[in-house]
């Protein structure tokens, strides 16, 4: 077999294949041999069809695909052992000319290579970066607080509305003159907010309203621009919204009032187990310790969006083969349209270049991601998702369950081996380089991303 690459622009690469019959011959043979043990033909015992058959049969096939084999292992080698750093997939060269497998060899094939650009980049003690130390005062507490006690609350039967409270009745479809429709809508138990009413004139209908009243209103000018919450309300079709403009009674049978949960021991123990927290003092402290490990995380998150940007501009602009990542991309997502492609093109690319500067920081930390790292990701997850729920006591038993269902998905998976590589560089980037710390204020930090926009 004998390979050659060629790449004058160092991007562009050309590899071409010329394969002989000693090449692949033996395992074309030993292949038809394997194929005959277990082939079953009328009129012969297993193992002892005649050869010229199962050649005639098979042969074709296993030669094309052992030659397929045996470039695409040869292919990766010779990338490998000369550390070229190849960009997707190898595809068929425009340059291939077309190769006739019923004839003897040598066969030659041609692939385009799109490769790596060159570069290089280290962060060390000569970096500044800034690292964000969010603080948390009084109000970010309060507002943790509020929350955790609004997840805990719940609704309470009055007999007055107020704003924001949740009514429930029997609509009903009044005629021109305000009676009951004959044949008209009726809907028992409808439940309505009356401040999400989008009209002041028909929300002030129901102010001061009781348990019993009969309000007349319309819906459809009380939403007068989302048939979805008329049809909703009025339990028909949306296409049906434009028959009924008229008024409807709602006599209320139900008011209901959310309260949120008092911050009492009952709360203590739901947020942190039973009896680890005694007082509302001790309360907030270890909530202040929890969101402040919540907002560190975030605060790596935004160092290592800075690293990126950072070592991007270190690197200056790099040098892509273009036209060939677009034939791959067209190849990978042959429905998509050349102007969606167009457009993706540029983002693609971008993260592109932050990849390959990762792949660098990695290879200079000597950073691996082990299963155990993976693992760890996924379990890291699966407790922000607990604790969006207000669940922060889960049972170690119940995060690792949810967990191994995580890791059963290979999206996730994926997604999860991006998530520890990137804790991993931020840990060592933060070691290696200066910190130009800077204490800011949540609601300060939040305006950084809203920024970044």
């Amino acid at each position: 077999m004998n390979i050659s690459f060629e790449c004058p622009d160092k991007v562009n690469g050309l590899m071409t294949i010329t394969i002989e019959e000693a090449d692949f011959s033996a395992d074309v043979e030993k292949t038809l041999k394997d194929y005959r043990k277990k082939a079953n033909y009328p009129g012969f015992r297993p193992g002892q069809v005649p050869m010229n058959l199962i050649r005639r049969q098979y042969g074709s096939a296993v030669k094309m695909d052992v030659i397929n084999k045996k470039l695409g292992e040869s292919l990766q080698k010779y990338l490998s052992d000369n550390n070229i750093n190849m960009i997707g997939e190898p595809l068929a060269s425009e340059k291939q000319e077309p190769q006739d497998l019923e004839k003897d060899a040598p066969y030659t094939f041609v692939f385009d290579i799109a490769v790596a650009p060159e570069f290089d980049v280290t962060l060390g003690q000569d970096d500044t970066v800034d690292y964000y130390d969010i603080t948390v005062d009084d109000k970010v507490i309060d507002d943790q607080v509020s929350a955790i006690a609004s997840r805990a609350g719940k609704y309470e039967q009055v007999d007055d509305y107020q704003d924001n409270d949740m009514l429930k009745g029997d609509l009903r479809e009044l005629d021109a003159e305000g009676n009951t429709l004959e044949g008209g809508i009726t809907v028992e138990g409808a439940v309505l907010m009356p401040s999400y009413i989008k009209v002041d004139d028909q929300k002030k209908l129901f102010d001061g309203a009781k348990k019993g009243d009969i309000i007349t209103f319309n819906p459809r000018k009380a939403y007068p621009e989302s048939d979805v919450e008329v049809s909703s309300l009025l339990k028909i079709k949306k296409e049906e919204v434009a028959a009924h403009t008229g008024d409807f009674s709602f006599q209320i049978t139900e008011i209901s009032r959310f309260k949120a949960h008092e911050v009492n021991q009952e709360l203590f123990d739901l947020v942190f187990g039973k009896d680890e927290v005694k007082t509302e003092e001790d309360f907030r402290k270890k909530l202040g310790e929890m969101v402040k490990e919540q907002l560190d995380k975030s605060a790596d998150f935004r160092f290592l969006y800075d690293v990126r940007a950072y070592a991007e501009k270190k690197v200056g602009d790099l040098t892509f083969p273009d036209a060939l990542l677009k034939r791959i991309v067209k190849q990978n997502n042959p429905k998509a349209s050349d102007e969606d492609l167009e457009k993706n093109y540029e983002p693609s690319v971008k993260e592109l270049k932050w990849s390959l500067i990762q792949n660098k920081l990695a290879t200079q930390f000597s950073i691996k991601v082990e299963d155990a790292d993976v693992k760890n990701a996924a379990k890291e997850m699966a407790r922000m998702q607990f604790a969006q729920y207000g669940m922060n006591n889960v049972p170690e038993e119940y995060v690792d369950n949810y967990t191994d269902e995580l890791l059963k998905k290979r999206e996730n998976v994926n997604n999860f081996v991006q998530r520890a590589l990137d804790a991993k560089l931020t840990a060592a980037v933060k070691d290696a380089v200066k910190l130009n710390k800077k204490a800011i204020s949540l609601d300060d930090f939040n305006k950084l991303a809203e920024n970044d926009k």
